[in-house]
């Protein structure tokens, strides 16, 4: 029996495309984009990717701050978005960001520290507000963004 026999049983058969939304995700640390306002960091975003499909679920962490949250398991994300941080430019300390799902195009309902409920567009992934501003967790995997 040669070496390589002896670990066929060890490898799993896994087709090259699988469909992330029947994946049984077997998830992974994959990185961390941390939150820094004057070089100081006030958070971050763990970033976990499942082992078979790729796809990537995110978390948000806030120093300081021990909430519990409302889900079990990974937090959602639908196929046509991505993660991001989203600064908001009017706020101080641990409100000023916030992990968001964008879209491509359209509008994010935010709700503010205010309690106010807005709406933001979206273009190309991207806030289109002189308000706001954001941070593809994509581009940011291992990185510190300075807000």
């Amino acid at each position: 029996m040669s070496v390589q026999g002896l670990n066929s049983t060890f490898l799993r058969q896994v087709p090259m495309s699988v469909d992330t939304e029947t994946c049984k995700h077997e998830i992974t640390y994959f990185g961390v984009t941390n939150v820094n306002v004057d070089s100081r960091t006030i958070g971050s975003v763990d970033v976990w990717r499942c082992a078979f499909c790729k796809k990537r679920f995110c978390e948000e962490k806030q120093l300081g701050i021990d909430s519990i949250v409302d889900y079990v398991g990974m937090p959602k994300i639908e196929p046509d978005e991505k993660w991001a941080v989203l600064v908001r430019r009017l706020f101080k300390g641990k409100d000023r960001w916030k992990l968001v799902r964008l879209k491509q195009n359209g509008t994010l309902k935010v709700e503010n520290p205010d309690d106010k409920v807005i709406e933001i567009q979206i273009k190309d992934f991207k806030v289109d507000d002189p308000h706001h501003t954001s941070f593809l967790i994509d581009d940011n995997i291992n990185k510190a963004i300075e807000i």
